[in-house]
């Protein structure tokens, strides 16, 4: 941050010396609010802000999709790992599946708040899923059957933590928050630059500008909005996991 503050300084500093420099010359003076110092800084401020803007607004919405689709993938792996569970032998097969289904409701209830509140994941739900590693890893697998389906288990069980792992990525990512303080900042002056160059829009010609500030406003707030990936207008919700749990209930029940 504080090369970004020196390189400003350093570029203020040589406007400052090319206008001391440019008066010992034969250089026109350019003291109007349309002259060609504010249509130039003003198209350069306005560029400034739509790439800034842009980019506040692409990045997350980017993030956002990527993230809805690893629910999904981490909701299929969590289906087949049930699925793999109902070939283990009592008592193991069945806490399996009624651990997963626990899993499940955590995910979807308390941890989907904690994401949205705090951008973090519960504790709860890496015992739950290293708990069922160790249980799956201590099964006796005396046939080629129970190997196999241990095997398949372990496989769903490392998707299922690959999936949460990337989950907890996704949920503590946001855009740099130098991009936002220049998203906001340009946006300022792009609102306040007729009157810093010099004018002084009175009756209708204050519709317009005020019409631009509201615009600015909204599409800025909407920036810090969509900050957070399981919050604000793009947030990610729970659908994954909440039609999960209905899928694992119809498994369970031999639909």
């Amino acid at each position: 941050m504080i090369i970004y503050f020196g390189a400003a300084a350093c570029a203020i500093a040589v406007v400052i010396v090319t206008s001391r420099l440019v008066r010992r010359t034969r250089a026109v003076e350019d003291p109007d609010p349309d002259g060609p110092t504010t249509g130039h800084t003003g198209a350069m401020l306005s560029a400034l802000f739509l790439l800034a803007f842009a980019i506040a607004i692409v990045v997350p919405w980017t993030t956002s999709d990527a993230a809805r689709t690893n629910t999904y993938t981490e909701s299929q792996a969590i289906s087949e790992a049930f699925w793999a569970a109902g070939r283990l032998p009592a008592p193991t097969g069945p806490h399996v599946q009624a651990e997963l289904r626990g899993y499940v409701d955590l995910v979807r209830g308390p941890e989907w708040r904690e994401m949205r509140d705090h951008a973090e994941l519960t504790a709860r739900g890496w015992a739950v899923l290293d708990g069922l590693r160790r249980e799956v890893l201590a099964v006796k697998a005396d046939t080629d059957e129970l190997k196999d389906a241990r095997g398949a288990l372990l496989d769903r069980l490392t998707e299922i933590s690959a999936a949460r792992r990337q989950r907890a990525a996704d949920a503590a990512t946001e855009p740099p928050a130098g991009l936002l303080a220049v998203t906001v900042l340009t946006g300022i002056v792009v609102v306040l630059l007729p009157f810093l160059a010099g004018a002084r829009p009175r009756g209708m010609t204050l519709v317009p500008l005020a019409l631009m500030a509201a615009v600015l406003a909204a599409g800025t707030y909407l920036t810090i909005d969509i900050m957070h990936v399981f919050s604000g207008a793009l947030a990610v919700g729970p659908d994954a996991f909440t039609s999960l749990s209905t899928d694992l209930q119809r498994i369970a029940a031999g639909g």
